[in-house]
């Protein structure tokens, strides 16, 4: 115990503090209270258990709440807050600092004592005490020794209540003394024998830091051999020689002063039998006898002997250290007698040679020993530890807050090693020497109090004490007479979830302790029972909340000083539900995943959802989109994949529903490839799978890389499954072969592995030869023999090279041979088309290949020297003619016979006003053939023909010609037909003549009917005279629509009809399905074969798309013929059918209204159908070759282009859903329009241009010499009178950028040339709009007008481009006069 009036204390005095979920107020209480018969004489037995069940049944004081208005309203004794530690070091160079602080109310005064005295500050100048606190501050700034001052300080803060003591602070200023002045001799030792460098610092306070470097301040190395001890010498277990290279310093580092003390330093001379410091021996596995030191057991240098003790204080740290010699080294090792060490605590320093165990308990006591041990033996100490303890708190005192009347008690259990002792004093006074007082009662660690009053306050000090050590407690009694006060704010709401349980909250205080009672909506029932349930603390619990709980509950705490309510009310909200949840799901990579969360909550409450993945908040990247009922993510990626919460939640509950996302992915590249089991012919790849990504792998590619034929290109070797990862490899001779592996599941494929290493296998003659050989002649006098050359896998050996043989096949000649280091080979000055046997074979440096097979070649053809004779000419209708010939003799085909072609043009047509192309156009007849037919002709016309013999090189000689007449035929439909609805009564159809009249028109034929819905009229027939083009129906029904149907007569009969309706009323709704009588109608295709301007304008005009379509200049001389779309010149009508537009669409899956919009190299499509709105279709078309091709068409795409077609062929089409080929639209055959040709093919040669045009250069002639002498005279003349004017901006027609492209208009250009063929030609320049990005191609408006730029120069660069040699233009003519 400590000696007389040394006491101790808590670090920190303790503040009251109140919890919410605690009684307020609640104290000892009504249990608190001393049964009157404890007071009556009992017998001693009794006495000793009534005293035992009386301070069980005492409760805890009353807690003073933390609101502030209560706080400073009540009065308190004082407590210490803050204060210095026990051992007080302190730095010379700084200010001293004393800390004591305190509370209490009234605020507390401060005085202080030192060394049991009375400390009097107000007569030292030095020493000052700070305002509101008992904090000293002495102050060396005007001088003084710091040391004088050193002693022990105790703190006394004091009201009128009672008074608090600090612990005992004992001062001390830090020292830090200068190392005595030594001349240390070298030390002299034999190598390999131990040796101990002490170090001795002086004494400082606190202890200085020892370490050990040498004289020029560079660290001691440490090791296992050489280590510093923990009271800082430096032990060697064995010397070495080089440890003679550096000599050793001890240095002290003082922490308060923050200086560093040297010791001046130690020299090293090592007596060795190998004199030669030999670096290499080291590391010598035998170092010590290689260097002829004699090995020795271990022995401890520290502690000396077979055993030790140590003692330890419970809840320090234990180090226990061993430092052993020996040679070699010996190693240490730890134990404790009967157990093991403390794992959790126990850890090794200093090379193993220390243990130490942190926070040590009275279980760590006990017997350890370490073993030293090396190859010569082992030694070990054994060192008994004890554990002792300072005293430590069990029951530490609380302060002690009562009403009048109750009784109360104070408990100070503390425990040590050895029992510490218990002293109480009272406001700093002992216990025994205090003022009597008959309700306070001592028994051994607890002061009982009965029946306590307001003289009862004081503050009472503990002190527990033994050898080791003290502790120090305050705690004060205080009595308070406090009428009951709520503490909550008043009229609170309170909102809960129905059917949880919930407590509602009544804090109060009051002293003596308020009883409390609850009510609902004003009832005079106490609350308590059933669903109901009341705490001690005046919290009234609700075990299940029900709709019918909600209302206002009332709370009222009553004490003998008065009473006091508050009241709350309860509303009862539904709760949150998630009522669909996110499932789990398997999405591949790259897809889009969404999680359904769906909510129902109580309306009031705010709903709040969010999502985390992986228990952690998710980030709501742009590849996700958060919506209130679902989370969607785009483009699945694998760190997508993982857990996702769905969290609903308001300002009452929450609801989680979870879900797992799989991310099946492609897998990761296998690795690790490795070539074994090799061999000359194979050779086994192992190699380690990848991840699959939750996608099985199903199949390994092992691809292969060679570096002499095609280095850096891989190709595929070898296919595996997926459960294989290892495989035999065959290979080929001669090739250096790198590997990789590429493994393949459901998603996709991985990235290649990293290469192999090479093989590279031997060599060996070729085992094939090259494949496709050909021997074909390119010129009439040679034959070109090819093959296709063998790759690296075939080569099989280095230099590969071909040997070429041939013979005449008729001759039976010797061969003629050749070798060849590429793939192809001419044979020169050949015959005429004459048969060779061919033989390649492969050879390398290590021989040829097999012998190779014999393959049949041709030399070159020359031209046929004949023409088929005997032509004969039988017109069949007006479309088509059969013609019959004479085949040539064989011998003057000079090559392959290919086909007879029939060359064929239009003459002129019997209109004689039509102005018709005569270009060219041929049939062909394949084969050894005598008889043939032509068809696609143009009816009512004259046509002249010439026939030849085609080989391989070309045409044969013409044979005479032929002239023939095709009779008259149908016609072409009407062209722009168009239906317009001035008024509600009356329709007006206006239509132009048809582009291909096919003979002399003798009418027209309109047939119309009424409908409604799918209800039809009554169908009605008008015939029109050839001239008329314009009708106007009455209509006798204001609410049906029409339909009508025109078609153009000749005398054979009706052509192609076009079906037009009349516009929708505005407040007509859009049919749903056609009439179930008239289907989509088929029509036969006009002449021509490609689909005309009327039903380019008509087709427009139906689904409202635009369309840009080529358009070819007419002639000037056929101003009334209209300029179609597809093309100026004219092709030969067909027999076919095509779908007609509708306004509705029918029931079941369909494609209708199919249109064409041909030009020579490109077509545009449109059609319609009754499909989803995000189907794709295919557009098939096969040309006269049957060269079938697709074209993917995704949806609502329309209109598409068809970009690759060949001018003047012939093409049928269909359209059918991507998903559903058997649903598919009617077959369409329509014909690319030929490239634009001169209409006059010899129009040089004629008289009258021949005139013309000297006429013109007369004419040009005289004016130069008009020029000249109006110039030679000094005259001027207006230049713009000679030049042609162009269009200037002040025209209509070029203000809005178009031309209205239609009969009356197709007429030269003001400012341009036209030329007898029809072409327009700019004077000034060959530039257009096209050339400057103004131009393009045009469309055709409403009613089948040209809108857009004027395309000259791109017509002229397509006419010039496929016209024949023959034509000559009029400017070719100019050109050539001049």
């Amino acid at each position: 115990m400590c000696p007389s009036g040394e006491l101790s204390s808590v670090p920190e005095a303790h503040v009251e503090q109140l919890e919410t979920a605690r009684p307020q107020g609640l104290g000892s209480g009504e249990r608190g209270l001393v049964p009157r018969m404890a007071r009556q004489q009992l017998p001693p037995w009794a006495q000793a258990a009534f005293l035992l069940l009386f301070l069980l049944s005492l409760g805890g004081a009353i807690e003073i709440p933390m609101d502030p208005s209560i706080q400073n309203e009540l009065t308190q004794p004082p407590t210490i807050t803050k204060q210095s530690v026990k051992d007080h070091i302190v730095d010379p160079r700084d200010n001293i600092l004393i800390e004591c602080e305190a509370k209490g109310n009234p605020a507390p005064s401060f005085h202080w004592t030192r060394n049991s005295r009375f400390f009097n500050i107000a007569k030292d100048p030095r020493v000052s005490m700070r305002r509101r606190s008992g904090t000293l501050v002495i102050d060396f700034r005007s001088g003084g020794r710091p040391e004088e001052y050193e002693g022990e300080y105790q703190c006394f803060a004091r009201n009128k209540f009672g008074t608090a003591l600090s612990n005992r602070i004992r001062l001390q200023v830090s020292k830090s003394p200068l190392w005595p002045k030594e001349n240390l001799d070298p030390v002299v030792v034999q190598e390999g024998a131990p040796l101990t460098l002490q170090c001795n610092p002086p004494p400082g306070l606190p202890s200085p830091v020892i370490f050990w470097m040498s004289s020029s301040m560079e660290p001691i190395t440490q090791d296992k051999r050489v280590s510093q001890g923990h009271n800082g010498d430096l032990y060697f277990s064995n010397v070495m020689l080089q440890d003679m290279q550096t000599d050793y310093s001890c240095n002290a580092r003082f922490h308060f002063t923050h200086t560093i003390q040297q010791k001046n330093p130690f020299t090293l001379k090592v007596l060795t039998n190998h004199p030669y410091n030999d670096s290499s021996l080291r590391n010598h596995p035998d170092m010590y006898s290689a260097r002829g030191v004699a090995e020795r057991t271990p022995s401890f240098m520290y502690p000396q002997g077979t055993s030790s003790s140590q003692m330890v204080l419970r809840g320090m740290d234990l180090l226990l250290e061993c430092i052993a010699s020996g040679v070699p080294t010996p190693g240490i090792a730890w134990y404790k007698k009967g157990g093991d060490l403390p794992s959790d605590k126990a850890k090794f320093e200093n090379f193993n040679k220390a243990l130490r165990i942190t926070n040590v308990s009275e279980e760590d006591s006990g017997e350890y020993f370490c073993l030293a041990s090396n190859k010569m033996g082992s030694i070990r100490h054994t060192i008994s530890v004890r554990v002792k303890a300072a005293p430590y708190w069990l029951d530490e005192p609380k302060n002690l807050i009562l009403a009048p009347g109750e009784d109360g008690r104070l408990v100070c259990r503390a425990n040590g090693n050895p029992k510490p002792t218990v002293q109480w004093m009272v406001n700093g006074e002992p216990l025994q020497s205090a003022p009597p007082n008959p309700n306070r009662e001592v028994a051994g660690d607890t002061i009982i109090f009965r029946d306590t009053q307001v003289s009862s306050r004081a503050v009472y000090q503990c002190n527990t004490s033994n050898e080791h050590g003290y502790l120090l407690a305050n705690a004060f009694v205080s009595v308070l007479d406090v009428p009951p006060r709520m503490l909550s704010a008043r009229n609170q709401l309170i909102r809960v979830i129905l059917y949880n349980r919930t407590r509602l909250d009544c804090p109060f205080f009051g002293s003596p302790i308020p009883t409390l009672r609850w009510f609902k909506n004003g009832q005079g029932s106490n609350l308590d029972g059933g669903n109901y349930h009341v705490y001690e603390n005046g919290s009234l619990e609700i075990k299940m909340i029900r709709k019918e709980d909600q209302g206002i509950y009332t709370c009222v705490a009553t004490n003998i000083l008065g009473k006091a309510e508050n009241q709350v009310r309860l509303e009862v909200k539904d709760p949150t539900r998630i009522f669909r949840m996110p499932e789990d799901q398997v999405a591949k990579r790259g897809t889009t995943v969404q999680l359904e969360c769906r909510v129902k909550h109580d309306p009031s409450l705010r709903l709040t959802v969010t999502w985390l993945k992986d228990d952690e908040p998710l980030y709501i990247g742009n590849r996700m989109k958060k919506e209130d009922d679902s989370l969607t993510i785009f483009g699945v990626a694998e760190r997508d994949q993982g857990s996702y919460t769905c969290v609903a939640s308001t300002e009452l509950d929450q609801d989680l529903a979870k879900a797992h996302l799989t991310v099946l992915g492609r897998p990761d590249r296998p690795r690790d490839l490795e070539l074994t089991d090799l061999a000359e012919r194979s050779v086994r790849l192992t190699w380690i799978p990848g991840e699959d990504n939750n996608s099985p792998i199903t199949e390994y590619v092992v691809q292969f890389e060679e570096d002499q034929f095609q280095p850096g290109v891989w190709h595929d070797h070898s296919k595996f499954p997926g459960s294989v990862n290892s495989a035999v490899l065959q290979l080929s001779p001669y090739v250096n072969y790198q590997f990789r592996v590429i493994a393949i599941n459901e998603v996709g494929s991985s990235h290649p592995s990293l290469p192999s290493e090479r093989y590279r296998t031997s060599g060996a003659p070729p085992e094939s030869n090259p494949s496709d050989v050909k021997g074909e002649g390119t010129r009439k006098n040679n034959m070109e023999i090819t093959w296709t050359p063998m790759n690296a896998t075939s080569a099989f050996g280095p230099n590969l090279r071909y040997i070429v043989k041939w013979r005449r096949r008729e001759a039976r000649e010797t061969w003629n041979n050749v070798t060849v280091w590429g793939s192809r080979y001419v044979v020169g000055q050949t015959p005429v088309y004459v048969p060779y046997e061919i033989r390649v074979q492969a050879e390398n440096d290590f021989g040829k290949g097999p012998e190779p097979n014999t393959v049949i070649g041709y030399s070159g053809e020359d031209y046929p020297r004949a023409a088929p004779t005997d032509v004969k000419v039988r017109v069949m209708n007006s479309t088509a003619i059969g013609l019959q010939w004479n085949r040539v003799y064989s011998d003057t085909v000079q090559g392959q016979l290919r086909e007879y072609r029939a060359y064929y043009w239009r003459e002129s047509s019997l209109l004689k006003s039509l102005w018709v192309s005569q270009k060219r156009q041929q049939a062909s007849f394949p084969s050894d053939r005598t008889r043939g037919v032509v068809g696609h002709l143009f009816p009512y016309s004259n046509y002249r023909l010439e026939m030849v013999v085609v080989n391989g090189r070309g045409d044969g000689p013409r044979s005479e010609t032929k002239e023939f007449t095709t009779p008259e035929g149908v016609p072409s439909a009407p062209r722009r037909f168009r239906v317009r609805q001035p008024t509600l009564e009356t329709v007006t159809l206006e239509w132009d003549h048809p582009e291909h009249p096919n003979g002399i028109l003798t009418g027209y034929t309109l047939k119309y009917v009424p409908f409604n819905g799918t209800k039809l009229g009554k169908q009605i027939v008008e015939n029109f005279s050839p001239n008329q083009t314009k009708f106007l129906v009455q209509r006798s029904d204001p609410v049906s629509r029409y339909r009508f149907t025109l078609s153009a007569r000749t005398q054979v009969g009706s052509g192609e009809a076009v079906t037009e309706e009349s516009p929708a009323p505005p407040n007509e709704a859009t049919p749903t399905a056609a009439p179930p009588t008239l289907p989509p109608t088929t029509e036969g295709e006009g002449a021509g074969g490609a689909v005309s301007s009327t039903d380019a304008a008509a087709a427009t005009e139906a689904t409202a798309v635009p369309i840009i379509p080529t358009v070819a200049t007419a002639t000037a001389a056929a101003a009334t013929t209209a300029t179609t779309a597809a093309s100026a010149t004219e092709s030969p009508p067909r027999s076919t059918t095509r779908r007609k537009a509708q306004e509705s669409a029918p029931d079941e899956p369909f494609i209708w209204n199919v249109t064409v919009f041909p030009n020579s190299k490109w077509a545009n499509i449109t059609w319609k159908h009754n499909f989803g709105p995000g189907t794709d279709f295919v557009v098939e078309y096969i040309d006269s070759n049957n060269t079938k091709k697709t074209v993917p068409v995704k949806a609502q795409a329309q209109p598409i282009q068809l970009t690759d077609l060949y001018p003047g062929m012939t093409y049928t089409l269909r359209i059918y859903p991507r998903d559903n080929e058997g649903i598919s639209s009617t077959v369409i055959t329509f014909m690319t329009s030929t490239a634009y040709t001169n209409n006059q093919a010899d129009i040089a040669t004629q008289g009258w241009f021949i005139g013309l045009m000297c006429a013109i250069a007369l004419l040009v002639l005289i004016l130069l010499i008009v020029c000249f002498i109006k110039r030679s005279r000094g005259g001027k003349y207006p230049v713009r009178e000679k030049k042609d004017v162009p269009l200037g901006p002040e025209d209509p027609k070029e203000e809005n950028g178009s031309f209205d492209y239609s009969d009356e208009d197709n007429k030269p250009l003001q400012g341009s040339q036209t030329s007898l063929d029809g072409t327009i030609k700019q004077q000034e320049s060959d530039d257009s709009l096209v050339d400057y990005g103004e131009g393009g191609e045009g469309q055709f408006n409403e009613d089948g007008s040209f809108i857009g730029q004027y395309t000259v120069k791109k017509d002229k660069e397509e006419t010039e481009g496929n016209e024949s040699s023959e034509a000559t233009s009029p400017v070719n003519a100019i050109y050539s006069l001049a």
